[in-house]
């Protein structure tokens, strides 16, 4: 009889959450090292992370709607080959045009990832642990932000541009680690659908809060994406920071957020999910403003700190809500939680990148602070789906 270690599968995808979002991080890492080398104004630079984004955002959803007729290992692997594979070939070409299409082919090997690794998550995690078990497979992806930003000064300072090629062994690894894996995640395919036809009766799905989910995601993801993409140069400008330095400071923003991310979810557990999300804003808005308004180092890194807590403490009770407002379809939850809502907020980067160059990184900081209200507000109109 086969017998499921379920917390070995919660590692590796966590693992493989990992060697995914390593290639996100990535891309806004080497963002300062393409505008010294082809003098690309922020603007410019900014593109690159929205078309990534954009393009992959109408994907994910698909992909999650498969998931959750079938669970495709073949997905995640994929996914994770060409999510390292894009990126690896971003030092070899010069061309703007050929740069958008790499970084497309990356953002989609991104996406293919998440909906199905978050949904086998879900359906491995205990009742009365989704966001404990939600927190894990997020904490693999805040470390792969985290390690992102370092892997890609190492390879920079190291090797030049061409550097990037490395990019591709996480995907190389990935591969090979699920490869081992292949027949277990047959078997978890198994128990999901018997597991769902048992719960299908008793749960009904709750769109209008889903919906309304959507709203604070959009908005959370609108600072997450800002601050990763502009962060390094709000540093490089008001701080006259070296391009290292600056990366080295998106790596301490990815890593703080790794431990609140791991911590967001236990205490959601204990708490309530949709208090955590509203905490996450309460912490947040306040550190922002100080952080726009200051012109003190020290000042400006402890506030980064609140920040990073705030946006990262709310990551894994935000899916874990949007799976339980919908649980007939926690597939295509994942792929709209994880993906879609977060992605269509890139596309306002080309926005934050023209009033910095317009105007100042300030003031796309100012509208940040705007945007983190606007996520409060709205996370105050969640229904509290663990009354249900």
């Amino acid at each position: 009889m086969w017998i499921s270690p379920y917390k070995y599968y919660k590692y590796v995808l966590s693992l493989g959450h990992l060697y995914s979002d390593i290639n996100q991080s990535i891309l806004s890492a080497v963002l300062p090292f393409l505008i010294a080398t082809y003098h690309y104004d922020y603007t410019t630079a900014a593109m690159l992370v929205t078309v990534s984004n954009v393009f992959g955002a109408f994907v994910q959803p698909f992909i999650g709607m498969l998931s959750d007729k079938k669970n495709k290992l073949l997905y995640m692997t994929l996914g994770v080959l060409l999510a390292s594979g894009g990126m690896a070939v971003t030092g070899f070409i010069s061309n703007f045009f050929g740069l958008c299409i790499v970084v497309i082919i990356s953002g989609i090997g991104v996406v293919m990832f998440h909906p199905q690794a978050a949904k086998l998550f879900n359906s491995v995690s205990s009742k009365n642990a989704k966001g404990k078990g939600m927190s894990i497979f997020s904490f693999g992806g805040k470390v792969g932000f985290t390690l992102g930003p370092v892997y890609t000064a190492f390879l920079m300072n190291l090797f030049g541009m061409k550097g990037t090629i490395l990019f591709l062994i996480p995907g190389i690894v990935f591969g090979i680690v699920c490869s081992f894996f292949n027949k277990d995640f047959e078997n978890l395919d198994v128990l999901e659908v018997k597991k769902k036809e048992e719960v299908k009766s008793e749960q009904k799905d709750d769109w209008s809060g889903f919906i309304k989910l959507c709203c604070v995601v959009f908005s959370r993801s609108i600072l997450s994406n800002g601050i990763s993409t502009f962060l390094a140069f709000y540093f490089i400008q008001q701080f006259s920071k070296s391009n290292s330095f600056a990366s080295m400071i998106l790596s301490v923003f990815y890593g703080i957020g790794s431990i609140a991310t791991l911590l967001g979810g236990e205490i959601a557990d204990c708490f309530g999910h949709r208090k955590m999300v509203r905490l996450s804003f309460c912490i947040f808005l306040p550190a922002i403003f100080i952080f726009t308004n200051t012109s003190h180092f020290v000042i400006a890194l402890i506030m980064l700190i609140f920040m990073t807590c705030g946006e990262s403490l709310s990551y894994s009770p935000m899916v874990v809500l949007g799976q339980k407002y919908i649980p007939n379809h926690t597939g295509f939850a994942s792929g709209i939680t994880l993906g879609l809502a977060v992605s269509i907020s890139v596309a306002l980067c080309p926005v934050l990148g023209y009033v910095s160059d317009a105007y100042g990184l300030n003031y796309a900081f100012i509208i940040m602070t705007i945007v983190c209200v606007i996520a409060l507000a709205c996370s105050m109109l969640l229904p509290n789906v663990e009354e249900k």
